[in-house]
């Protein structure tokens, strides 16, 4: 396993556990070679139908046998699994969302599955596939399912006051200004001071890099030069008037939603879902396009939300966990349950298209390319950088951002705070952190 990642500790630096240190822990492989007899895999996952999917594997697979146990999703899943290796009792494989994998890593939890999954990483977009690996070679797990951030637009809406779709951020700011003008009442979109996953996933389109390491040293840049051009750029709009400052997924935004008063919204690939139940007499009058620019002509997108299957440090039967994991995540057949079960967008692109995704969701019968645009956006994807405390991050976000997009303030002196909040964490927690 590599150097990076590891948590430093008060008297030594960030060092990787040897095999014989991950032997220790129960992860070696016993019990996976011929003639030891059936493998039983526990696997923790918060996926709806997950099951059903896992019925099929088992099925076909009466040599390893893997069980299903739903668990709760986010902060409680991560802090779940962290004790439960701390006490050697953690499942095989676990569901963990990409910004939850460092710390899950650090706190020695995940293990390095790069040669048990050789041969899968062509399977997935290049900036998904980074999100699971650290340090170069090191796999610490599969990605599962992606949410590409695209534009979502009433195209009804845009016809009548005589808008374009925006294909640059300088174009997205002139429609806003250019709705406001016409149609006072109405806004463009909001800013959600709520939702930092959608945050981070701009600031990844602009090349942000928040959480890096260096020899045993991390590197927090919140306050980088992407960063602040997107917080610049949405703060911008905010204190002007030009768009809403207004919190997604309330009974005021949905009613927005519904009637027109919001006629965009910047969004990922399972918008549609949200829409179906937020916007339900908009049926039929959105339309998707890729995310707009901050180059014209370039073509890049973060994400928003997604999740991947890591093998832990507990296993004893890492290669047949890994086994399994790489099934869930580029079978045919295990792709299309996923899909049909559990609703997600898969990050294998090859099933980006197929199944119960070649054709375009319900409630967007007007745009049948729908899954075929989104696949070629998913490509897209820009690298992210992500960091063992992502949790202290995003709840300062959402407090010092909420404060400053309900007084239309600005978002320097936020952002400052969160840069800050989340190095004095590290530091707190026994890291080396660059000044």
């Amino acid at each position: 396993m590599p150097h990076t990642m590891r948590r430093s500790l008060a008297a030594a630096t960030a060092v990787l556990l040897a095999a014989t240190a991950l032997t220790a822990c129960g992860s070696s492989d016993s019990g996976d070679g011929a003639g030891a007899g059936p493998v039983s895999l526990t696997y923790w996952s918060w996926a709806p139908g997950m099951d059903k999917v896992v019925a099929l594997w088992n099925a076909e697979h009466p040599d390893i046998k893997v069980t299903v146990q739903k668990q709760a999703s986010g902060e409680d899943l991560v802090t779940k699994v962290i004790t439960a290796v701390k006490a050697h009792q953690a499942p095989d494989l676990v569901q963990a969302e990409y910004q939850a994998l460092p710390t899950l890593v650090s706190n020695d939890a995940l293990a390095d599955i790069a040669e048990e999954v050789q041969g899968v990483k062509d399977k997935f977009a290049p900036g998904i596939w980074q999100q699971a690996t650290f340090g170069g070679e090191a796999v610490y797990a599969l990605p599962q399912d992606t949410g590409p951030l695209m534009f979502f637009y009433r195209q009804d809406l845009f016809k009548q006051y005589g808008l374009s779709v925006p294909t640059t951020w300088d174009e997205f700011a002139a429609t806003a200004r250019d709705l406001k003008k016409k149609a006072p009442a109405k806004s463009l979109t909001t800013f959600s001071a709520n939702d930092p996953g959608l945050f981070a996933g701009l600031s990844q389109q602009a090349g942000a890099k928040w959480w890096t390491f260096e020899g045993d040293t991390w590197k927090i840049g919140f306050d980088d030069a992407a960063t602040k051009k997107v917080t610049d750029f949405w703060g911008g709009l905010v204190a002007e008037g030009a768009i809403g400052n207004q919190p997604m997924y309330t009974p005021a935004w949905n009613k927005a939603l519904n009637t027109g008063e919001q006629i965009a919204w910047v969004s990922a690939v399972w918008a549609p879902g949200v829409l179906t139940t937020a916007a339900p007499d908009t049926l039929g009058k959105w339309a998707m396009a890729p995310l707009p620019q901050w180059t014209e002509g370039a073509a890049a997108t973060g994400s928003w939300g997604g999740s991947t299957t890591a093998v832990t440090t507990d296993s004893k039967h890492k290669a047949a966990a890994a086994k399994f994991a790489t099934w869930l995540n580029t079978d045919p057949k295990a792709l299309a349950a996923l899909v049909k079960e559990g609703g997600i967008y898969p990050a294998a692109t090859a099933a980006q298209t197929s199944g119960a995704l070649a054709k375009a969701p319900a409630f967007f019968p007007n745009q049948p390319d729908f899954y075929t645009r989104a696949a070629e956006i998913a490509k897209t994807t820009a690298p992210a950088a992500w960091g063992p405390n992502v949790n202290v991050a995003y709840t300062a976000f959402k407090d010092q951002f909420g404060k400053a997009a309900k007084a239309k303030s600005g978002f320097d002196a936020a952002l400052s705070a969160v840069q800050s909040t989340t190095v004095a964490d590290l530091k707190k927690q026994g890291f080396e952190v660059a000044k």
